[in-house]
């Protein structure tokens, strides 16, 4: 899921599960070469083109013996792969500049999704109709940081200011938060998960898209490599693939939510379901793209709000392969 629903682990961490999980062997399988990529999250919608590419065959054809991993915590996969330990990791635009300020040595070498997800979302009869509204009202958010810089920026739009709000921290329950109460906004709902289930819940959320609000575009989803692997000739093999499953499931839509539903049962739900069919237009049909005015945006975006110390150049963190 989202970049905010985060803790943060050691590298010692990282090494425990690693072992534990047996992701350490780099053997080649007898279906093809073994390729590991971890997700960002537990499995869910955001993930289809993955899946599909391996339900379709699109992996066995590329000779990939393809492995997606869940990790145990979100702030694992990129730091698995900074250790070389795995061959890709799902992450987030937004979060690829922090890694790269830290100097971690992963770089964006393909998108998975490549429009924001993110949302403010207030629920109607509370009196916000417009974002000028938030003013003297509660927002909540889940981590400083981000979330605060984007919560400025849309403020910033509508001529208020952080100190116009009151900021609380709701610890990622942010749609209980709202639900009971306790907040008149959140930060954090995603337009095609925490409020598409606002809506199945029978409420009627207010939703303010930040980039219509003063915030930059970003892909929500990238795929990551270690610097030293992105001469890895399964990189684009694996890439293609998914390209190949971004355009079947477009096509595709109602039976492989089938095949998804059935190889999750514990996913088997209207939401994930509303979901699965929220999302197919947001997933990039070439994975190789790189949109360099966008990245370079969005890296100058997070120097002025002091999330990164330096402007990196744009080949020290992200590249664009060939198939």
């Amino acid at each position: 899921m989202s970049m905010h629903r985060r803790r943060l682990l050691s590298y010692a961490s990282a090494a425990t599960l690693l072992a534990s999980t047996g992701l350490a062997s780099r053997a080649r399988a007898a279906a093809g070469e073994k390729f590991t990529v971890l997700l960002d999250w537990f499995v869910n919608p955001d993930h289809a083109p993955l899946f599909v590419a391996k339900y379709i065959g699109a992996f066995d054809r590329a000779g990939l013996d393809v492995d997606l991993i869940a990790p145990t915590d979100p702030d694992l996969p990129p730091r698995l792969l900074a250790a070389g330990k795995v061959d890709a990791a799902l992450s987030y635009q937004t979060e690829l500049y922090l890694l790269a300020d830290q100097g971690l040595p992963v770089i964006r070498t393909g998108t998975l999704i490549n429009k924001p997800l993110n949302t403010l979302t207030a629920l109607s009869g509370r009196g916000i109709k417009t974002l000028a509204d938030f003013k003297g009202k509660k927002i909540g958010y889940s981590v400083a940081g981000v979330e605060e810089a984007l919560i400025s920026a849309m403020l910033g739009s509508v001529g208020l200011k952080l100190t116009d709000v009151t900021l609380v921290n709701v610890n990622f329950a942010v749609v209980t938060a709202l639900m009971s109460h306790e907040v008149d906004g959140v930060i954090g709902t995603y337009r095609t998960f925490e409020d598409i289930q606002l809506k199945q819940a029978g409420l009627d959320p207010i939703i303010f898209i930040p980039e219509d609000h003063g915030v930059p575009p970003s892909d929500e989803l990238i795929i990551m490599s270690n610097k030293a692997g992105v001469s890895n000739p399964a990189l684009p093999k694996f890439l293609s693939a998914v390209k190949e499953g971004a355009n079947y499931l477009v096509k595709n839509v109602d039976p492989m939510w089938d095949k998804f539903a059935s190889d999750q049962p514990s996913l088997n739900n209207k939401l994930n379901e509303a979901s699965w069919h929220a999302l197919p237009d947001s997933f990039a049909q070439d994975p190789f793209y790189l949109d360099k005015t966008r990245y370079t945006t969005y890296r100058d975006f997070m120097l002025k709000a002091g999330l990164i110390k330096k402007a990196l150049p744009l080949d020290s963190y992200a590249v664009e392969l060939k198939a």
